[in-house]
């Protein structure tokens, strides 16, 4: 009896701390999308993001919609610009979210596996106020 008992306590743990390891991965970054109108100033709050792959971002408008995000396409590594558009729901464009029209609404995305490196983003609508931000996957 003893045994079926120890083994079935290790199982449990095992169980219990599988399920920490994938609570870990899946850590939640918010972005908060913000407008100061009186000072002219468009941002990205946090501007930088440190994120590994099978974390989430969540892109959050908080004022001065409409926004979006959009990765710069430029310098991607090989095979980065197909893991990030197809991380990217319900894209309007090649690395571009759909529009987020008002305060409150959200942009969710699964950091896909890329490999480390800093991925540079902004928003379209803002581009010209230099509404930028930043991913970095680290090594």
């Amino acid at each position: 009896m003893r045994a079926k008992q120890w083994t079935w306590l290790l199982l449990a743990a095992g169980v219990a701390l599988q399920d920490a390891r994938s609570a870990a991965a899946q850590a939640v970054h918010i972005v908060r999308l913000e407008v100061d109108v009186a000072r002219e100033v468009y941002r990205f709050v946090p501007a930088r993001v440190t994120a590994r792959p099978g974390e989430i971002l969540r892109f959050r408008v908080s004022s001065g919609s409409p926004h979006n995000i959009t990765f710069e396409g430029d310098s991607l590594p090989a095979g980065a610009r197909e893991a990030l558009n197809t991380a990217m729901p319900g894209r309007t464009g090649e690395l571009s979210s759909p529009v987020l029209d008002r305060a409150g609404a959200e942009y969710r995305i699964v950091v896909p596996a890329l490999p480390p490196g800093r991925y540079p983003f902004f928003c379209t609508p803002h581009r010209v106020y230099d509404m930028r931000g930043e991913l970095i996957v680290p090594k």
